[in-house]
């Protein structure tokens, strides 16, 4: 599957089991075209994919900072995600 590196990331069609390198392969590859500002689509659901979105957010070095959306932005369905600029080949 071609997945489009525009800032926004859906997880509704991936598996669960697929998003521990999903979401670091993701990030990398826009930090890659400086796209610094991402946000991620888990849903609302019961909130057990938006822990996990949040787990790897924390053990990943080049976030900066994560937070829910707001409500124009899908509240806390999506996490918005503030990556650090860095050197990357």
């Amino acid at each position: 599957m071609i997945l489009p590196i525009d800032g926004t990331l859906d997880l509704h069609t991936f598996l669960p089991r697929e998003v521990g390198t999903l979401i670091p392969d993701y990030l990398e590859e826009c930090r890659k075209r400086r796209i610094l500002q991402v946000r991620i689509i888990h849903g609302k659901g019961q909130g057990i994919l938006q822990r996990r979105v949040h787990s790897i957010l924390k053990r990943l070095p080049y976030v900066g900072s994560f937070r829910l959306a707001d409500e124009s932005g899908g509240g806390w369905g999506a996490t918005l995600v503030r990556l650090l600029p860095g050197t990357t080949e």
